[in-house]
């Protein structure tokens, strides 16, 4: 009995060794001074995808990997970098899945512009085939 005890609080125990031993980094949930700094860092990080989360953005994330991605976001603005060049700097870095906005210029994502019409063109070709009366 006591081993069946200690292996269910061993088990239970389990995610509190998950949880990261490192201090937040200094920006991760600490705002600029300058207002339009912080203005151009939280508009960016409301277009960047947290890498654990996957599905919520690095300013929603409570993960310290998404704190870690606010802190190098609000300490490239800080510098004076722009939000596309830190924009670009993490597509490069994590790739494309980082970003909400993929880039429509890129060739890759040219299927995702043109499906949609080209499958309403095969919609409009089937029906007009379908109710199309017969001739004599």
């Amino acid at each position: 009995m006591r081993k069946l005890l200690f292996v269910i609080g061993l088990g239970l125990s389990l995610p509190l060794a998950a949880q990261g031993s490192l201090a937040p980094a200094d920006y991760a949930n600490r705002q600029l001074e300058d207002a339009g700094q912080e203005a151009r860092a939280a508009a960016l990080m409301e277009e960047l995808r947290c890498l654990v989360c996957q599905g919520q953005s690095i300013a929603d994330s409570d993960a310290d990997m998404a704190g870690d991605m606010r802190h190098l976001v609000r300490e490239r603005i800080q510098r004076g970098e722009s939000p596309a060049e830190i924009r670009d700097y993490l597509i490069e870095r994590y790739g494309e899945w980082v970003s909400y906005r993929p880039a429509p210029e890129r060739p890759i994502f040219w299927p995702l512009y043109l499906a949609p019409v080209l499958l309403l063109l095969i919609a409009g070709w089937m029906v007009r085939r379908r109710f199309r009366r017969p001739r004599p």
